[in-house]
């Protein structure tokens, strides 16, 4: 059966964020298949086999599983990527929801995935216990994470805009490194699936120039209308700036990071 939706999430709270520039965001997510595809080397992937990507945003990598021959299922927080998402897909069933509230009966799914999604849930190994609860026994839940921030080129962004996120409760604790060996994998070992591999990966998004960057750099949870109006431009200056090191001969920008997977099983 489908769970019952929690008090508290984290789709009211990002969803709204996530869509406000979405047309923006999508150049960004464009850029992440080589992510998608080594995902779909490492678990393999067969036609006919049902596919739920957990925060798919505009539907990069559900697009590649669709023309891998696999039936296509993705929820999101943001209601303007999935309009994005269904022009590509118009087949797929795709949901606005609560990742820690999953619309879908136990044991459905062959392959489950996170990419940069799942540490947005505001109880990390509730979100991880739903995509093992929805996934078929032992099929594979895929977990992507950031790596290690010096691996990452994009720690000079982050760094601007972070006085600008949504603070944590105030009796949070502070948020785990799940890039380092064993965290990522203790917390899924918490949420009932049993971790299998894990390993980085590392590629590089590319922009043509200054503003093709600033106006990607402001899209991830539309970090303009966190810092508002009036400071947007401002902000979007310091970014450009703090990137400068990035600078390619031909006036783009070339930003390297390095991503952590885990590999993990559902239980039986």
């Amino acid at each position: 059966m489908a769970a019952t939706a929690p008090e508290a999430g984290s789709a009211r709270r990002w969803g709204p964020l996530w869509g406000a520039r979405a047309a923006d965001w999508a150049s960004n997510e464009e850029q992440q298949v080589p992510t998608y595809e080594e995902a779909i080397r490492r678990v393999g992937l067969e036609p006919g086999q049902l596919v739920l990507d957990i925060g798919c945003g505009t539907g990069v990598f559900l697009r590649l599983a669709a023309e891998r021959g696999a039936r296509p299922f993705g929820i999101d927080a943001s209601e303007a990527l999935l309009e994005i998402a269904r022009s590509h897909l118009p087949d797929a069933d795709l949901r606005v929801g609560e990742m820690q509230s999953l619309p879908y009966d136990d044991d459905t799914f062959d392959l489950v995935t996170g990419f940069n999604a799942f540490f947005f849930a505001a109880d990390l190994v509730e979100a991880l216990r739903e995509a093992g609860r929805v996934a078929k026994p032992a099929a594979p839940v895929v977990i992507q994470v950031w790596g290690a921030p010096e691996h990452c080129e994009l720690e000079a962004m982050k760094a601007v805009v972070r006085p600008y996120m949504p603070a944590p409760a105030p009796d949070a604790p502070p948020p785990p490194e799940l890039w380092k060996p064993g965290v990522l994998e203790g917390i899924a070992t918490a949420a009932g699936l049993t971790p299998e591999e894990a390993f980085e990966t590392r590629w590089a998004f590319e922009y043509p120039d200054e503003d093709a960057l600033g106006r990607a750099m402001v899209a991830p949870a539309v970090i303009a209308e966190l810092v508002g109006p009036e400071r947007e431009a401002a902000v979007r200056e310091e970014i450009v700036a703090a990137l400068a090191p990035h600078r390619t001969a031909d006036g783009g920008y070339r930003l390297e990071n390095e991503f952590h997977f885990l590999i993990a099983r559902a239980g039986d």
